[in-house]
């Protein structure tokens, strides 16, 4: 038997059908940048091949977490919070490990689309107002100081951040448009790596307008109804590809 190379990672989606469908916060961005590529993964089940696992990321995640629930447990600020001016406390609540489990998260149907969207948070931040601030961690390792740039990763980071805030926005919580990025980069400037790395930390706030999300969602759906996919984009690096070997005469 032939090997499949592709991955079908769901069930099609149906138009006709009643029960709504599930949208990642990443499907979403995925749309975003190339409404062929979503057509395909999501009427036809096929996704986009996945790089590799960011493992080292993934660690500094869970530490993060780990470190930022023990002052949740004391109802205390967290020294990082207080060295940039955060008025602020980890916000304590039964679902927090739910909102934080991939593929779990939050979520919400969007009754207009019947779309289910959900996300999953790093964390959730409590002023003394009772105003909540999503934050999410992020890991690099490059030479300066770490801002948010015009670049298509600090947008998409951008665009997470505000899909966030409209998800418990729908959910009924009271939502800063302040959300923070904890931005942790890897020293490359020390001597020798003597079986530990080392990071400087950084919280970079970000005022998040969620505006756009309800009509990125009608026009997912418009796309994902249609009988045929639209047209590659030509920025797409899957679409690049796949027209590349398309265009190849492979009997030569």
């Amino acid at each position: 038997m032939a090997q499949t190379y592709y991955k079908r990672v769901r069930v099609p989606y149906d138009p006709s059908s009643d029960k709504p469908y599930r949208i990642s916060r990443s499907k979403i961005d995925q749309f975003m940048n190339c409404p062929f590529c979503s057509w395909i993964d999501h009427r036809k089940g096929i996704t986009q091949p996945s790089g590799p696992a960011f493992t080292l990321n993934s660690a500094v995640d869970t530490l993060l977490k780990k470190e930022f629930n023990i002052h949740r447990a004391k109802n205390t600020t967290h020294p990082l919070m207080k060295e940039y001016g955060v008025d602020a406390i980890p916000y304590s609540h039964p679902q927090i490990e739910t909102w934080r489990a991939n593929f779990t998260g939050i979520n919400f149907v969007h009754s207009q689309t019947n779309f289910e969207v959900f996300g999953a948070i790093d964390d959730i931040w409590e002023t003394p107002e009772k105003k909540l601030h999503i934050v999410d961690y992020k890991a690099t390792s490059k030479a300066g100081d770490i801002v948010l740039e015009d670049t298509k990763w600090h947008n998409q980071y951008r665009r997470q951040m505000e899909i966030y805030q409209w998800l418990f926005r729908r959910n009924n919580f009271d939502i800063s448009d302040t959300g923070y990025f904890v931005y942790v980069n890897g020293r490359k400037d020390l001597e020798a790596f003597d079986g530990k790395l080392e990071f400087l930390l950084k919280i970079i706030p970000y005022e998040g307008k969620d505006t756009w999300v309800e009509g990125v969602l009608f026009e997912m759906k418009e796309v994902l109804s249609g009988g045929t996919p639209p047209a590659p984009k030509s920025d797409c690096p899957f679409c690049i590809y796949r027209a590349s070997i398309d265009a190849l005469d492979l009997k030569s």
